[in-house]
């Protein structure tokens, strides 16, 4: 097994689009804390309020709520930036809105580098992924071709953005690359701990700890990476 590479770090502004409240915090958060330390722009789009997330609490009560965990989670790790779309949690459909969507996203913002979550059927390790990541990945690596095409969702007011050099795939079974969280896994735990109403839903359990979670999964990239802990990337060249 190959070592990863550094992903690269030549860029200044990056958007990340995933499908949940709580999604960025399972790993990427760690580096998106030494990015925003190290003077990057990075903001976050959220396709879902996360309503559906949390069994014993219904849709109505559940989306304020995660939309404020999220909130105070990004802050933990230096972005303010936060939106959500309006798509609904659980049955998020691959196709032509929600494409349009990040796309528009993706003219406003003008980023460097997309940040979004594993598009593949499992993760590593074999654990399958659910239906709304799968979706959003893909969506979005289609949204950032479509975002650069000035007839494809032509919007008067945004010009189009070719301007995207890489999407950087979090939780890949396929990742290539690493981020070093030296300095920052800290802040990545404290990030995930903002999710307590989310984390209390889950009963217990190391994924319910977001000590012992994340620390295995760096510890496991840290194999790979020099002995240093560290978050996995695949990295898609545009």
């Amino acid at each position: 097994m190959d070592d990863y590479l550094p992903l690269p770090e030549d860029w200044d502004r990056a958007l990340a689009v995933v499908a949940h409240p709580d999604d960025l915090e399972y790993g990427a958060a760690g580096a998106i804390a030494r990015w925003t330390d190290q003077g990057r722009s990075v903001a976050y789009l959220l396709v879902t309020k996360g309503e559906a997330g949390i069994d014993g609490l219904p849709p109505e009560q559940a989306a304020p709520l995660r939309v404020r965990e999220q909130i105070a989670s990004a802050a933990v790790v230096g972005v303010t930036d936060v939106r959500f779309l309006d798509h609904q949690d659980g049955v998020l459909e691959y196709g032509l809105p929600l494409r349009r969507d990040i796309a528009v996203a993706i003219r406003r913002y003008r980023p460097d580098l997309v940040i979004t979550g594993n598009h593949h059927p499992t993760f590593a390790g074999g654990s399958l992924n659910m239906a709304d990541h799968r979706v959003v990945g893909q969506a979005v690596l289609d949204a950032v071709r479509d975002a650069g095409n000035r007839w494809v969702f032509p919007d008067p007011d945004l010009e189009p953005w070719n301007g995207v050099r890489r999407v950087a795939i979090a939780s890949s079974p396929h990742a290539g690359h690493a981020v070093d969280l030296t300095g920052t896994f800290e802040r990545g735990v404290e990030s995930l701990r903002a999710h307590a109403a989310y984390l209390a839903g889950l009963g217990g359990g190391d994924v319910a700890d977001p000590d012992v979670f994340l620390r295995g999964m760096a510890e496991a990239a840290a194999q790979r990476f020099g002995g240093r802990l560290a978050v996995p990337f695949e990295l898609v060249v545009m």
